[in-house]
């Protein structure tokens, strides 16, 4: 995507071809103009498309170039917050819509898989949150509980079926979440592309929205070879927002994250590990990830970031790390390597702006962008119908402000994990961070 191995790795190499997006060049008129060609900015298109309205996006680089290209793969439900903790977090009214749109946004996202038919190696298995020691089992029992009480259909596992299912007898206990499941992220994001644009919406790559010129009509957002005259501006640029978006980067801690996938594991050993191909993560403070995919390679993830001398670190720690969890491979070698970064707000739960007049956005979400960057591009989309107003919505608008410490706090994960995986140490404590998408 931009002749640099670490940012995509494996779902690049692995995804069909996107559709060939061109730069946008003259000026067009557009009922919308979405900025961000990722989950949100193109399932936005998609539904504004369907919807018979002309949405032109302005992607800066390639579709999915940011994180939705570049995480785990994990399909989601809810956030990692406790559902009884959400509530009190955002109030009564918006943590009950919250919960429920959280807890139905994978069934939206494997409903437009089906609907457009999008060759993204979709398994709709569920996801598997492990427990390290005796408190991550406290935690996973809780949230289990919690979930439960809510009417989810999730479920406690413990002992043999708990190992058998994840394939390490390392774990004390799991979640089994059936709502979730795992993509191939990149190839669903380019699919989400496609769908959009055969609706009738307009994709353009490799055009940085520079500035925006406000009208008497609307808005003009120019690039460097054209213009998009709209009356409303949808923002979806998250965590790699920049120029006149940046503020929307700047209200979150940037954690960085990292996948390593093997080459595809002999069949025989494949039944040994995820044996009905749930993806799984763990409750350790620096927590991991795993899933396989579809040739039957394991991808393992962590914190981090694969520059400088994490390049070397965490690899290394991660082989010790699969050799320890599953002693059946006997040692791997990896394919393909990549990281990007995950936006943390101070409550981990995502942001509703209101940038300008008929200008929106949702971004942040601290780990879990699949799902809810699908049901959120959604809300966007019916924001600028006129289906619902803010008030509508499960996020309540908030004004824009910068992480305390931001940058400090950025290179403090950075460099936190690499010590961490430079010396091996796991913790038995349930995380803190956000969650791998």
């Amino acid at each position: 995507m931009n002749s640099d191995r670490r940012t995509h790795g494996l779902w690049e190499a692995s995804a069909p071809p996107p559709l060939a997006t061109k730069p946008l060049t003259g000026d067009v008129n557009a009922d919308i103009v979405i900025i961000g060609g990722g989950f949100t900015g193109c399932s936005a298109a998609l539904h504004l498309a369907l919807a018979g309205k002309r949405a032109v996006v302005l992607e800066a680089a390639e579709i999915g170039f940011g994180g939705s290209g570049r995480n785990v793969g994990l399909v989601n439900a809810g956030m990692w917050v406790m559902p009884e903790e959400l509530p009190r977090q955002l109030g009564e009214v918006h943590g009950e819509r919250l919960l429920e749109q959280l807890g139905n946004a994978p069934s939206l996202v494997f409903d437009l898989v089906r609907r457009f038919r999008i060759d993204c190696q979709v398994k709709q298995t569920g996801t598997l949150h492990c427990a390290v020691g005796s408190k991550g089992l406290v935690e996973v029992s809780e949230r289990a509980r919690q979930w439960r009480a809510r009417g989810a259909d999730v479920e406690l596992l413990e002992g043999a079926r708990a190992h058998r299912l994840i394939g390490s007898a390392a774990y004390t206990g799991a979640l089994l979440d059936r709502r979730a499941g795992t993509i191939q992220p990149l190839a669903y994001v380019y699919g989400l592309a496609a769908a959009a644009i055969a609706e009738g919406a307009e994709i353009h790559s490799r055009s940085p929205a520079l500035r925006r010129e406000e009208l008497s009509a609307g808005w003009k957002v120019h690039t460097a070879r054209g213009s998009v005259t709209a009356p409303w501006i949808l923002v979806a640029t998250d965590a790699y927002s920049s120029g006149i978006w940046s503020p929307l980067k700047e209200e979150q801690v940037m954690l960085p994250y990292f996948n390593l996938a093997t080459r595809p594991l002999d069949p025989l050993l494949r039944t040994t590990i995820l044996d009905e191909a749930q993806g799984a993560w763990d409750t350790a403070q620096v927590l991991s990830s795993f899933r396989l995919d579809d040739a039957g390679r394991l991808v393992f993830g962590s914190v981090g970031a694969l520059r400088g001398t994490g390049a070397a670190i965490h690899p290394s720690w991660a082989k010790r790390e699969i050799t320890r969890l599953f002693p059946q491979l006997g040692g791997v070698a990896f394919e393909h390597e990549w990281y990007g970064m995950i936006g943390m707000t101070g409550n981990a739960l995502p942001r509703l702006h209101r940038l300008g007049h008929n200008i929106f956005s949702i971004s942040a979400y601290n780990g879990r962008g699949i799902a809810p960057g699908t049901t959120f591009g959604r809300d966007l989309a019916r924001l600028a119908l006129g289906e619902v107003v803010p008030a509508d919505l499960s996020l309540p608008l908030t004004q824009l402000s910068r992480a305390p410490l931001r940058s400090a706090r950025t290179a403090f994960y950075e460099a936190g994990a690499q010590a961490r995986h430079f010396v091996g140490a796991r913790f038995d404590r349930p995380s803190n961070q956000g969650l791998p998408a």
